[in-house]
C-alpha cells in the first residue's frame, strides 16, 4: 500500500515519502524471487530472465553517494543501473526486514532501530540489532520470532551469505527466519561461498556486507568512505567473475548516508523535560509522553523545531502512509507520541544515550540522500 498525493502533500519540502507501490526495497526480494520471464520490468539488465540470481546487499549506499564517486567504483558504474527508493525510518533493522520479508514496515512491525516493548516493571526500549534493553539480552523478554513472526524470502530456505558475527542473533532470527545462515569470517570469503552456493544449484543466493556503514558512522563520507568504496567495487567485480552461464548479480543498499558531524545535538531541555523516555534513533526520533502530556510535548517540540523538522504525532506520521500502511495496535504501541525528523542535516539525540553522539554520518531520516538507493546489475563478465 503506497502514500496517495493527497498524503504526500503532508509532509515537509525536501523530505521523500518511499513509494511502496513502485520500485522499492520491499517489493525487491518477491520479484527476484519470480519465476524468469515473470518479475517485474523495473528490474534492471539481465535480472528479469536470469536462472540464478545473487542479491548483494551493501549497508549504507546510497544512490547520491555512489553517483557522486562514479571515479572510484568502475565496475559498480559500468553496472545497469537505476534509482529505487528504501523504506521509512531508513535504519538498517526496518529496512532488513523489509528486504528479506519482501513488505513494508507496516506489515513486518519491526519500526526503528529502537523501539518500546513491555517490560517487568515497565516500557523498555529495544535496540533492534543488538537485540537488547536496559535489563540485558532480550529474547527471553521479546523472543524475536513473536516481535516478527513472518516469514523471510517467501518461506524459501535461502542461503543467506553474512558476516560470522550475526549468526544466530535475535535481529538475525527476527529477520531471516527460515532462511540458512552461510556465515563468512572475513570479506575474502564472500566470493568463493557465493561461487559454491551458484555450483550447487542454488537459484536464489542472498548475501550481506556492512563496511560502508560502519566507515561512514565512524569517519564520514571523507577519504576513508572513499577507500571503503574501492574496496567494495572490486568485491562487486569478484563476484561477478563467479558468475555461471545464466546467472546475474543484483547489487543494492538498505539506506544512504547524511554526514552530520556537530548538527547532532542532545534533544533541548525544553522538549526533553516534557519527555518520558525516547525511542528510534537520531534522524528519526520518538519522543514518548507521560499519560496526559503528549498535547504539552507536541506543542513544545512545535516551538523548538517547527522550523527545521517535520514535527508530527504518532497518528500523522501513520495516517501520511511513512510505513506504507495502517499499523496494528501491538506495533503502534512500540511507537512514541511525537516524531522529530530533520529537514536539513540535524539528529536529535537521546539525552541519555552518550554513545549516539559518536557518529558522523548517520541515516533514518526522510531524505532524498537517504531514501533514494542504488539497484545494479550485471552477468557473467
Amino acid at each position: 500500500m503506497g502514500a496517495s498525493a493527497n498524503q504526500l502533500e503532508a509532509l515537509p519540502e525536501g523530505l521523500v515519502m518511499p513509494d511502496y507501490d513502485g520500485a522499492c526495497l520491499s517489493s525487491l526480494v518477491p520479484g527476484l524471487l519470480g519465476a524468469p520471464g515473470q518479475r517485474p520490468s523495473w528490474l534492471p539488465g539481465e535480472l528479469p530472465d536470469a536462472r540464478q540470481v545473487v542479491l548483494l546487499v551493501l549497508d549504507g549506499l546510497g544512490w547520491s553517494q555512489l553517483e557522486q564517486r562514479g571515479d572510484l567504483a568502475p565496475t559498480m558504474m559500468g553496472m545497469a543501473r537505476r534509482a529505487i527508493c528504501s523504506v521509512a525510518p531508513t535504519t538498517t533493522a526496518t529496512v532488513l526486514c523489509s528486504i528479506t520479508l519482501g513488505m513494508a514496515p507496516a506489515y513486518h512491525g519491526i519500526i526503528g532501530y529502537k523501539f518500546v516493548v513491555p517490560g517487568p516493571s515497565g516500557p523498555e526500549v529495544l535496540n533492534v540489532l543488538r537485540w537488547r534493553t536496559d535489563s540485558g539480552d532480550a529474547r527471553s523478554l521479546v523472543p524475536p520470532r513473536v516481535a516478527q513472526p513472518q516469514v523471510a524470502f517467501g518461506g524459501r530456505p535461502v542461503p543467506v551469505v553474512s558476516r560470522t558475527e550475526l549468526a544466530g542473533s535475535g535481529f538475525s532470527e527476527a529477520h531471516q527466519w527460515g532462511a540458512r545462515e552461510v556465515p563468512w569470517p572475513a570479506p575474502s570469503s564472500i566470493c568463493p561461498l557465493v561461487r559454491r552456493l551458484l555450483l550447487e544449484g542454488e537459484s536464489f543466493v542472498y548475501a550481506y556486507y556492512d563496511g560502508i556503514d560502519k566507515v561512514a558512522h565512524a569517519a564520514g563520507l571523507g577519504e576513508l568512505y572513499d577507500a571503503e568504496l574501492q574496496f567494495v567495487d572490486q568485491l562487486v567485480a569478484g563476484l561477478i567473475s563467479v558468475l555461471p552461464p545464466g546467472a546475474c548479480l543484483a547489487v543494492t543498499a538498505d539506506h544512504g548516508q547524511v554526514e552530520v558531524g556537530k548538527g547532532a545535538q542532545a534533544v533541548r531541555p525544553e522538549v526533553a523535560s516534557r519527555a518520558l523516555m525516547f525511542s528510534g534513533e537520531g534522524r528519526f526520533r520518538w519522543l514518548h509522553a507521560p499519560r496526559g502530556e503528549s498535547a504539552a510535548l507536541l506543542e513544545a517540540a512545535r516551538r523548538h523545531y517547527g522550523e527545521e523538522a517535520w514535527v508530527a504525532t504518532r497518528d500523522e506520521v501513520v495516517a501520511a502512509g511513512t510505513f506504507g500502511g495502517p499499523l496494528r495496535p501491538d506495533h503502534l504501541a512500540r511507537l512514541g507520541d511525537v516524531a522529530l525528523v530533520p529537514l536539513g542535516p540535524q539528529a536529535y539525540l537521546d539525552p541519555g544515550d552518550s554513545g549516539e553522539a559518536k557518529l558522523v554520518s548517520r541515516h533514518g531520516g526522510l531524505s532524498a540522500d537517504e531514501v533514494w538507493v542504488p539497484l545494479l546489475a550485471a552477468g557473467p563478465g
